[in-house]
């Protein structure tokens, strides 16, 4: 069918001419989408203000032979407002929604789509702490594209653990017989975080040592990176803010 409708995340958004733009969409059954949105420019915009990054949307869209093309959106979810209002909440956004972009059509699943939504959500609501969400988010996304870390057993063997050292190019932690010369080493209340950040209890993500929070973010943030193939621009900027703090 030509048409059809869907939920998305808006992940970004590119000028076009003088009153359109191109916007990048994680939706629910159609995976990755690139559509013109006509006219959302213009201040008398039916719908402009739904198509902004961070921005759930019920959209119909047309399909076009290399863009399609936005004819209907409706608001789910209002999230761009809150979070732009925080730097610490947008910078999160920014990675996550970065992160959901550089995701192939194959792992772009209806999994993907709902935790985008739920980070996003939880960000604009300020449920937890910003960079705590974003690494949760991370960890999950990485698991739902085939990427698990092995955070309970060692990466390379599996042998039971937990282990002492963690190496983002072997799938996580791992046993002293299996790390490599200078493989990061992490203490337990980072390991028992990174755990609680995967299974998302927060309870426990709130108690864990300002120490273990940190090293446990830069220990996703490389994880991620390696996988991707790619530095997260956003992840870079939220981590110089926080270490100029």
């Amino acid at each position: 069918m030509p048409t059809y409708r869907d939920e998305v995340a808006v992940l970004r958004t590119h000028k076009l001419g003088e009153a359109d733009r191109i916007v990048t969409l994680l939706s629910r059954r159609h995976g990755k989408i690139r559509a013109v949105a006509k006219g959302v420019r213009r201040t008398s915009s039916r719908f402009g203000s739904r198509l902004e990054p961070f921005m759930v949307a019920d959209v119909q869209l047309y399909r076009g032979r290399t863009l399609d093309i936005v004819q209907q959106a409706e608001s789910l979810g209002s999230y761009g407002a809150p979070i732009v209002a925080d730097y610490d909440r947008f910078t999160a956004a920014s990675a996550m929604v970065e992160t959901a972009d550089r995701l192939n059509e194959a792992e772009a699943t209806s999994q993907q789509y709902l935790l985008l939504v739920g980070g996003l959500r939880a960000l604009a609501r300020g449920e937890h702490r910003s960079r705590s969400i974003l690494d949760s988010y991370l960890l999950r996304a990485m698991a739902l594209s085939g990427w698990a870390p092995g955070l309970s057993e060692c990466a390379r063997c599996g042998a039971p653990g937990p282990h002492p050292s963690f190496v983002a190019q072997l799938g996580g932690t791992v046993c002293d017989g299996c790390a490599p010369t200078g493989a990061a080493r992490i203490d337990p209340a980072t390991s028992a975080l990174l755990r609680a950040l995967m299974a998302g209890e927060w309870d426990d993500v709130a108690a864990a040592p300002t120490a273990a929070t940190a090293s446990a973010s830069g220990l996703v943030a490389a994880y991620a990176q390696w996988h991707l193939e790619r530095g997260i621009r956003s992840l870079s900027q939220l981590t110089a803010a926080e270490a100029s703090r």
